[in-house]
């Protein structure tokens, strides 16, 4: 690996942990740009749609979580560069959201991965081009939901 594949790495590091930040901030417009206009976005264990493209993924989540209060943790990346401008990662994820009590006032604790290609555009930025999110256990005000029992 040479010195350059790690600035690579850093910078889609640096995109994640935006993706992240940006999300729980709920700056969506920001948020938005870490996706490529075609993105694909694989959330479907969850009984989501399969959603294509960067506008149909902020049409369908920023409603979703409005009112809630989100922190979204990345871990331990293992990020792969599969060619100058194409690259492959796995994050270890943990997120924590808490509802309003208009809204049902409660709390979800999520673990699992995300599994993400990401591509370098035109104006040098890499950004998100597939995320898949598998949870390996979901708890609902901590009674375990997901997987079942």
């Amino acid at each position: 690996m040479t010195p350059d594949d790690l600035v690579e790495i850093e910078q889609i590091r640096q995109l994640k942990a935006r993706y992240f930040r940006l999300m729980d901030q709920k700056k969506w417009d920001e948020w938005a740009q870490v996706f490529c206009e075609d993105v694909v976005i694989d959330t479907k264990q969850e009984g989501t749609p399969l959603i294509h493209g960067r506008q149909a993924f902020y049409d369908y989540l920023p409603p979703i979580l409005e009112g809630v209060k989100t922190v979204h943790h990345g871990h331990m990346s293992e990020i792969e560069l599969t060619s100058p401008t194409t690259a492959s990662g796995t994050w270890s994820m943990e997120d924590m959201l808490w509802w309003p009590p208009e809204q049902g006032g409660r709390y979800l604790w999520g673990k699992g991965w995300y599994f993400e290609q990401y591509r370098k555009e035109a104006d040098g930025r890499w950004r998100i081009r597939e995320l898949k999110l598998r949870r390996i256990r979901v708890e609902v005000d901590g009674e375990q939901v997901f997987p079942a029992e």
